[in-house]
């Protein structure tokens, strides 16, 4: 039996944003379906009709993004090492961030998987409905990678954990890319503060690219960590294991 880990203040705020971006996604996603396969309305001018919530939700978001551009304590170290208060010399000299070599590769697939999306919407197959849909469907998906498994982390990064991610702040971009397409002031004010956060990242990464090293920075070692939500990504990886060895053996079988 494993010891059972408290859950810190950032790791509480994860799951708070999981929840409500979860709650969000559940209702956009059937607000979608009952204008587009029940009313007939489309989905954008049904949810036009309720700028409460569209201030509700832009607010939410852009509070979550401006916290990110001050120290917080209830933020991630992996968006909070950027900050010169979180730099803890250790002494060395050698920055090493092993993940740098992938950033670009990580960057090239985003564009070219969402540029899919923006094509088909340019030729009238995707509506705007399923551009917001579907970045509602990033934010879900961005509270999973954060906190149980990220793609980007294990199969191109290959960091050991978000503390020490190199694009950890590309996030809102990321999940904001879809309103690109979305030709409205409140889809593009979202999506502008998004790419002004990551710009302000990679500004402080060139400046600054001691502060996200392990070896120069003290405040990525583990021993200093707030999060402590990796012993959840270890069973996730086990089990991933699990199965690759499982699919390995019947492969051999089946060789035999």
């Amino acid at each position: 039996m494993g010891t059972k880990r408290k859950l810190t203040p950032v790791g509480i705020w994860h799951y708070v944003r999981l929840i409500y971006r979860s709650a969000l996604f559940l209702l956009v996603l059937f607000a979608y379906i009952r204008y587009r396969f029940v009313t007939g309305e489309p989905f954008i001018l049904g949810l036009e009709k309720m700028p409460g919530l569209i201030i509700f939700v832009w607010t939410v978001y852009v509070i979550e993004m401006i916290f990110r551009f001050f120290p917080s304590k209830i933020e991630s170290p992996g968006s909070q090492k950027q900050f010169a208060r979180n730099y803890i010399k250790t002494g060395r000299t050698d920055v090493v961030i092993p993940d740098n070599n992938a950033v670009m590769l990580v960057a090239l697939i985003w564009i070219v998987f969402n540029g899919i999306f923006g094509m088909l919407h340019m030729m009238g197959i995707l509506d705007d409905g399923v551009m917001i849909v579907l970045c509602s469907a990033y934010s879900v998906c961005d509270m999973i990678c954060i906190m149980y498994f990220c793609p980007f982390q294990s199969w191109f990064l290959k960091n050991k954990c978000c503390g020490s991610c190199r694009i950890y702040n590309w996030d809102y971009a990321m999940m904001f890319t879809p309103l690109f397409f979305v030709e409205k002031t409140y889809t593009w004010s979202l999506l502008l503060l998004s790419v002004a956060l990551l710009v302000r990242w990679e500004i402080t990464f060139y400046r600054h690219p001691e502060r996200f090293s392990e070896n120069t920075n003290g405040y990525l070692k583990c021993a200093n960590c707030t999060e402590k939500l990796c012993h959840q990504k270890k069973q996730l990886h086990r089990l991933w294991k699990q199965i690759e060895e499982y699919t390995n053996n019947r492969r051999k079988k089946l060789e035999i």
